[in-house]
């Protein structure tokens, strides 16, 4: 390990965290919250403090990064901003128990949207931070550091590698910084367009910001007790649920839109999938909750089954409605959604939809094999064929993406409650969503669970959001071990 590049790395990352909390500290002041104000103020000091020390005075004999720096810096690095992005939270007096500050920091840099605390008495300058929060998760903050490294000799390849989710890393130029800078350029559009759009619907500029940056991210965040109940606002749902599906597809495809390559993006069978299944799925929902008489108005019907159909399918998981009282069929629909997720390099989390298309291909493929035995068939998707290695690393996170959720879902049942909350809390949890069923529903939140079950919630909330391997590899004793790595 290269113990003196990986500590610089993490400092650059945990001085930028710091910065990020003034827009936070300048919230509280204009809003007379003087307790959180100099609660960011002695976090963000102390922390950029510390950092520009070891940014200044580290300094490594390699600026050499091997896969395991890359992994190690990205795992400690999301487990460092949860554990110090819970210190404003009680330094401020808003909570006696870090745990349940730990709990709202790792939901907020995951995306996951979850919450034990509620809503409406959540400070605002507290609101900002968490929204803060999501929306540096939602693109990962180490993409927007690996555009600053080059800068300091340092190539970020093998760390945006270990965060960047999807099957696989599409580079849009040669340089992985300028990849990075392209995505958060994108990301900041997006942000600023979604933030206009929500203007000009009437909304304030305190929850404009909430709402965009709880959107754009595919957390789910709300400044409301009442959720997005409380606009009441066919404008602003949709708003929403357009710009969480932009969030919600490869980042890629926005640069070969600037490109001009239109036919490019129309033929890219992930997106395709992705928007057959939001489609699909809303008619099924949307004809059950009509056959069964749940809502009078046909226009509450397409309204409602549309926009929780996108809130599950991007794993955003807002809710303008209790859909727990929806039909079994439905509330079925909607749990099995919470597998899939979106697209690769987006922002929103689950297996995603190409590991779907790769494993319903495989499958299909294994069957023709077994009919045709002497037949040589390819997985392909988009008309390209999918290596040998890349189609096992696919059935290989699927395999272990079930299995973290049966396990998890079997620590969480210990404390005995409803089948139905335990199992689509601990796929919420990994999946990022945050909407879960049962006692947590669309109406409560996970202060059902005791703190010792919190934590197992945060710690499948960081396995899902780095998709599973980056922090499984840390329990690997080859991981630590680079004689045994190389035996």
């Amino acid at each position: 390990m290269n113990w003196k590049l990986i500590l610089k790395v993490i400092s650059i990352l945990l001085f930028i965290l710091g910065i990020a909390m003034i827009p936070a500290m300048l919230t509280s002041l204009s809003y007379g919250e003087i307790e959180e104000a100099f609660a960011f103020f002695k976090t963000a000091g102390s922390l950029c403090a510390i950092c520009l020390c070891g940014i200044i005075f580290i300094r490594p004999e390699s600026k050499t990064l091997h896969p395991r720096d890359g992994y190690l810096i990205v795992a400690l690095c999301w487990i460092l901003c949860s554990l110090i992005g819970a210190l404003p939270f009680v330094l401020s007096g808003y909570t006696n128990s870090f745990i349940d500050a730990f709990f709202e920091s790792c939901a907020a840099f995951t995306t996951t949207g979850a919450t034990v605390m509620i809503v409406e008495f959540i400070p605002k300058g507290i609101m900002m931070w968490l929204a803060i929060s999501h929306w540096l998760g939602g693109m990962g903050i180490l993409v927007f550091a690996i555009s600053l490294l080059p800068a300091l000799g340092i190539a970020g390849q093998n760390i945006f590698k270990a965060e960047s989710p999807g099957l696989q890393v599409t580079k849009m130029t040669t340089r992985i910084s300028d990849n990075a800078k392209i995505l958060y350029l994108m990301y900041i559009g997006l942000s600023i367009i979604e933030f206009c759009m929500l203007m000009l619907g009437g909304m304030g500029v305190f929850d404009a910001i909430i709402n965009t940056l709880g959107s754009i991210s595919t957390s789910g965040l709300f400044s409301h007790s009442e959720g997005l109940a409380y606009y009441d606002s066919v404008y602003v749902e949709l708003i929403l649920a357009i710009f969480t599906i932009f969030a919600s597809i490869n980042f890629s495809l926005y640069h070969l839109l600037l490109r001009g390559r239109i036919v490019d993006i129309t033929k890219d069978i992930e997106l395709r999938v992705f928007i057959f299944i939001i489609l699909c799925t809303s008619t099924l929902i949307g004809l059950n909750l009509y056959f069964t008489n749940t809502y009078e108005s046909f226009g509450d019907i397409v309204r409602y089954s549309l926009f929780q159909v996108t809130s599950f399918a991007t794993t955003s998981g807002y809710a303008v409605i209790d859909y727990t009282v929806w039909p079994t069929f439905s509330k079925a629909l909607l749990f099995i959604l919470m597998f899939i997720g979106g697209c690769g390099a987006s922002t929103c989390g689950s297996i995603k939809v190409v590991r779907i298309i790769v494993a319903v291909k495989l499958v299909l493929r294994n069957i023709y094999q077994r009919l045709h035995p002497r037949a040589v068939v390819a997985v392909k998707v988009g008309g390209k064929a999918i290596s040998a290695p890349v189609v096992s690393q696919v059935t290989s996170f699927i395999f272990t993406f079930f299995l973290i959720f049966l396990v998890g879902s079997i620590i969480l049942s210990l404390q005995g409650l409803d089948i139905t909350t335990t199992v689509s809390s601990a796929i919420a949890m990994l999946s990022n969503t945050g909407l879960s069923f049962g006692a947590v529903g669309a109406t409560s939140n996970y202060s059902v669970f005791c703190p010792a079950l919190r934590l197992v919630l945060c710690l499948l909330m960081l396995i899902g959001r780095l998709e599973i391997f980056t922090i499984l590899f840390l329990f690997a004793p080859s991981f630590w071990n680079h004689s045994k790595a190389t035996s």
